[in-house]
């Protein structure tokens, strides 16, 4: 079984259409979802109308749950809050209905979703340094063989055995047996590992493989319609640099 993992999507329908597109040319056979569909960017309609679409399942991020009312942001940043008022203030009853519903966590056989760390996903705590993956240590028996985050818009990998914790670092890599896998699969729609593409992973589960893929994208319209709704210039300018 392949199955697609996107996450971080914030409102960029320009990059989710190349990714679903490049997806439909992968063959996989499923899609999910790990959360914040919403905040920074202007297309949460459009980006929540395809997702309900396309996924089997999707999580709810922090930025979907402080959209949908789930969550206090009132200590976020002026213009991070600004981005979530403004999508609220747009979003359709019917998608704002559905964040409201969204799930924490996910699992498919062997193979757990959530949008931060696992230990507490409500707490959306982050893991993209190895010292945060050691602080799973203790719980490392009731995690799935493979978990999939998102949250930190990195691409990093940590693997777990043995009493001790391992970066994985390649594009493509095997699972091992006797590990647990820590995944953070990118970011769809605000990158932050300074390539601009939009990113995602296909986890093979037959090969026993994960592989993480970049897409390019129309990053101009993309900003264009940022500035057009008077978010946060910045929220536009990073896409350019993937930061």
């Amino acid at each position: 079984m392949r199955i697609a993992i996107i996450s971080d999507i914030h409102s960029n329908i320009e990059a989710l259409t190349e990714v679903l597109r490049v997806t439909e040319e992968q063959k996989v056979d499923r899609i999910v979802s790990l959360g914040d569909i919403v905040g920074y960017g202007a297309s949460p309609n459009a980006c929540c109308d395809l997702v309900r679409q396309v996924t089997e399942v999707t999580l709810l991020g922090n930025h979907d749950a402080a959209v949908a009312g789930r969550m206090d942001y009132s200590y976020y940043y002026d213009a991070a809050r600004h981005a979530l008022d403004w999508s609220a203030s747009v979003l359709s009853d019917e998608n704002m209905e559905w964040l409201k519903t969204l799930p924490y966590e996910y699992r498919i056989g062997d193979v757990g979703f959530c949008h931060g760390s696992p230990v507490e996903p409500k707490a959306y705590e982050y893991i993209f340094a190895l010292e945060q993956a050691r602080e799973l240590a203790p719980f490392v028996e009731h995690l799935p063989e493979v978990t999939f985050i998102g949250h930190s818009h990195l691409c990093k990998a940590f693997a777990i055995g043995n009493g001790e914790v391992h970066d994985v670092v390649a594009q493509k890599f095997g699972i091992r047996r006797g590990y647990k896998y820590i995944i953070s699969v990118g970011s769809v729609g605000q990158p932050r590992d300074y390539d601009n593409r939009a990113c995602f992973v296909i986890c093979d589960t037959g090969a026993r493989t994960v592989e993480y893929l970049r897409v390019e994208y129309d990053i101009e319209s993309a900003a264009q319609k940022i500035f057009d709704a008077s978010l946060a210039l910045n929220f536009g300018k990073r896409l350019f640099l993937g930061v």
